[in-house]
């Protein structure tokens, strides 16, 4: 074989590893500027007016950890169906895994890197609108947590071990504080239900005494008239 084929195959072959081997790294952008990828983790609660529809995007990346979760705090309007859908979609738009609840959880892997889309929809409600905590975000476990192209350095035994020691801490700090958020989440919820109910029972109180306020009102008149003695008088007196 001569030295040219033998080269050009060398090249044909470093082409088809560095190819597979490629991340799904989206690009920066023709500008100076990079490309904004957000933070990793959110939470905050969104009002979804009735039949409407919401959607969020979050930046991971295809070796992270991807968690959605989500509960309906209350309603507002005519309708009082606390259900909405959540749906999960890929970088690419296709769906990942759909949830019909009060509240719900969807967690996966993220397999590519990119913009996953998160959408809530309010099909359930269409004279109502709902108040819905969300708690999404990424994380990553291992060495992967550094993105950054760039070659790690050589560390002795015990700088080892205090970086393995600090990413597990602060891999149970994250997960504690999704367990925090979960709790908030659901004390939130309990506390709008305890508020309405409180609501109810005054105004249904309310309308209740009133009316029994009324009907005594009414029965004394009533009373009152059947012992009503009309005056008599010289030109009017009472028919025997």
């Amino acid at each position: 074989m001569s030295p040219l084929l033998f080269g050009a195959g060398l090249v044909v072959l470093n082409l088809v590893t560095s190819a597979r081997s490629q991340k799904t790294e989206p690009l920066s952008g023709s500008g100076d500027q990079p490309l904004f990828r957000g933070a990793d983790r959110y939470d905050f609660a969104i009002m979804i007016p009735p039949g409407g529809t919401e959607c969020f995007w979050q930046f991971a990346h295809q070796t992270g950890y991807f968690y959605f979760s989500y509960e309906v705090q209350r309603t507002v309007g005519m309708s009082h169906d606390r259900h909405v859908a959540a749906t999960a979609h890929n970088p690419q738009g296709f769906l990942i895994d759909t949830s019909q609840d009060v509240r719900g959880q969807i967690n996966f892997s993220t397999q590519e890197t990119g913009f996953y889309q998160l959408c809530l929809n309010n099909q359930h409600n269409h004279f109502g609108s709902v108040q819905v905590y969300l708690n999404f975000g990424v994380f990553y476990e291992g060495p992967e947590t550094d993105h950054k192209q760039k070659e790690r350095k050589q560390l002795n035994d015990t700088l080892d071990a205090i970086e393995d020691s600090t990413q597990k801490v602060q891999n149970n700090i994250f997960h504690m504080w999704r367990y925090y958020n979960f709790a908030r989440m659901r004390k939130m919820a309990d506390f709008f239900l305890t508020h309405s109910n409180y609501n109810y029972v005054n105004w249904w109180s309310t309308a209740q005494s009133l009316v029994i306020i009324l009907s005594g009102i009414l029965q004394l008149y009533f009373l009152k008239r059947l012992f009503n003695v009309p005056t008599t008088t010289d030109t009017k007196k009472p028919r025997c």
